[in-house]
């Protein structure tokens, strides 16, 4: 590549970086900042997933979610050596969430899963480590008998050796976090769960705040897009609460309830792999909704999850 080709590329990465949109950060518990908004990757793959990490970066995206059940954590590693030599970000820029899947929960199967993770990845570490749920299994699928707490202790093992800068849950509820707090040197950190307008888990996101636990909430859309079930509870992407809400704004309804997650102080994980989407999803930081347009997405509740 010549001199000139190569500043060409270099001041392309400069004019990305320059249209990207700068995502706020948090403080957890253990004083690690968060990016409060999170690129969700459940269910997409291969070459397709390794472009999406390159596109998310380009437009300003810093967290990105991912699990060992996904089975992407090699495409994500490939986009995050990309946009790395590239020169768009530097590692310490980027903020990689994954996830201890339920058949490795013994105290001695935490870290060496936690380093399974990292090879794929390609990283020395990620940034925050979550047991993916507090139900533990067999390899074989079958249930097994471990109490989470000997799991805690595998993941408090790993922050100890550096392999996680933050460790934290997934969809445990009050009394289970509240068991690991008690009898733990380390909280959590963050608890994942599903939050969106037709399950607003008030209570649990009380909970958790008022424990000093951050909440990522993953599928943030809800049934805003109709996911193939024959009825599903409102809000629709044409809801006319919301349309209201979003022409005042000038957003989309879909800006509209994930902004409504961080103005409940919680991290939305949006997930997408449509160049455009991903820009509209991260375009959420030059509004904010009132506490009564919180409070009236909130009255969309029916308890109901995207997974029934």
């Amino acid at each position: 590549m010549g001199l000139r080709t190569l500043s060409i590329v270099l001041f392309a990465g400069v004019l990305n970086l320059a249209s990207a949109t700068v995502v706020p950060t948090i403080a957890l518990n253990d004083g690690n900042k968060i990016p409060i908004l999170a690129l969700g990757t459940y269910s997409g793959k291969g070459d397709k997933m390794r472009q999406t990490v390159n596109w998310a970066v380009e437009a300003g995206y810093r967290h990105i979610d991912t699990a060992s059940l996904y089975q992407n954590e090699a495409d994500i590693g490939k986009g995050i050596a990309e946009v790395i030599n590239k020169g768009l970000v530097k590692r310490e820029d980027l903020f990689i969430t994954t996830k201890l899947w339920n058949d490795k929960h013994r105290r001695d199967q935490v870290v060496p899963a936690l380093k399974e993770s990292l090879s794929r990845l390609g990283l020395q570490y990620v940034d925050l480590y979550l047991i993916h749920s507090p139900e533990s299994e067999n390899a074989d699928g079958t249930p097994a008998n471990i109490d989470y707490l000997d799991t805690w202790k595998g993941m408090e093992e790993a922050k100890q050796l550096g392999l996680a800068k933050s460790i934290g849950v997934s969809n445990f509820d009050t009394e289970q976090v509240k068991r690991i707090v008690k009898n733990s040197q380390t909280p959590p950190a963050v608890n994942q769960i599903e939050v969106h307008a037709a399950n607003t888990r008030e209570q649990l996101v009380s909970d958790m705040q008022n424990l000093g636990i951050a909440v990522m909430a993953y599928s943030p859309l809800g049934f805003l897009v109709n996911r193939g079930q024959a009825s599903v509870p409102p809000p629709q992407l044409d809801d006319p609460t919301l349309t209201k809400i979003a022409q005042k704004y000038g957003k989309s309804t879909t800006q509209v309830v994930l902004r409504y997650l961080i103005d409940r102080g919680m991290i939305p994980i949006p997930k997408s792999t449509n160049q455009d989407r991903l820009q509209q999803n991260i375009d959420l930081f030059n509004f904010s909704l009132t506490p009564e347009e919180v409070a009236t997405i909130n009255k969309f509740n029916v308890n109901k999850s995207v997974f029934e």
